[in-house]
């Protein structure tokens, strides 16, 4: 099992001081989340029951790759990833680049955590067109393959034509491509076309019937017996019994915030760092 932590919702400096704490502590990676704006009239609506989000304008949303990168530096053996990267509201060669650049920095630690998006604002005030995200997106995914193949690579699709040229530096390795999002439509592009899928919080229940319905889809698509990665919060008191039942079911990562379990604010450094070793201590070391 491994165990990730992430970064939203925290002062964008203070990430840089839990990643290293992380890394110390042996934990496994560390997810970035991803909005580009708040547009000050938001009209798309927000995939929940309010349908509005559940955080302030002024809420700090920090460049992915440009924290991964920052991460990277200051770390030996933490791996990067988003949860998620709205990946086709940016042109298709930008993406292809930032991950490229991150993956060579990092020394192969990072995969690609993608999703559709749902606020239209941020896909406008880039030029990308939010109708056609899904499609798009579906081909970006193998585009994005074929474009960190190093050498001259090319594209040509239906969304999407990329003459011949070179993309430097490439990836030194494959990166994982994960797809995140609980629709059908997300999840049979997660069991179709990528190494993974990152889902977000839930009750144990909830969490068999995503991996069950992953399976199946795996299966249908003939890709069952292919490594895939499934990324996953639960909301159920941490235990290492927890996370052993849960790498049984075919959980492969869990997010987990240790600082947050004790109330402790991400600016209180050595809260964190009492909260993280904690939990290292009582929880990880048990499970390996």
């Amino acid at each position: 099992m491994q165990f990730w932590s992430g970064t939203p919702f925290m002062a964008t400096t203070d990430a840089l001081a839990i990643a290293r704490m992380l890394d110390e502590a042996g934990y496994d990676g560390v997810i970035c989340a991803d909005h580009l704006i708040y547009p000050r009239n938001l009209t798309s609506p927000y995939p929940s029951p309010a349908g509005v989000p559940p955080w302030h304008p002024e809420t700090a949303w920090p460049d992915s790759w440009i924290m991964i990168g920052a991460m990277s530096s200051i770390t030996r053996q933490l791996r990067f990833s988003n949860a998620i990267y709205v990946a086709p509201s940016r042109p298709l060669v930008a993406v292809a680049k930032q991950v490229a650049t991150a993956s060579v920095i990092s020394g192969g630690r990072v995969s690609l955590g993608v999703g559709a998006g749902w606020m239209r604002e941020e896909f406008e005030v880039l030029g990308q067109d939010f109708r056609t995200r899904g499609q798009r997106l579906d081909e970006m995914i193998p585009a994005l393959r074929a474009l960190w193949q190093g050498g001259w690579v090319s594209w040509s699709g239906r969304y999407y034509d990329v003459p011949e040229l070179m993309l430097e530096p490439h990836p030194p390795a494959p990166v994982p491509i994960l797809c995140g999002g609980e629709s059908e439509v997300a999840l049979r592009r997660a069991a179709r076309l990528c190494d993974g899928w990152v889902g977000a919080a839930y009750a144990w229940d909830d969490a068999v019937r995503y991996v069950d319905k992953l399976t199946a889809l795996r299966r249908e698509y003939g890709r069952d017996g292919e490594p895939f990665e499934i990324m996953l919060a639960l909301l159920e008191i941490p235990s290492a019994d927890l996370y052993r039942r849960a790498e049984d079911l075919g959980i492969t990562a869990v997010m987990c915030a240790p600082w947050m379990a004790e109330n402790v604010e991400p600016s209180d450094q050595q809260g964190c760092r009492a909260a993280i070793e904690r939990f290292a201590e009582t929880v990880i070391a048990q499970c390996r």
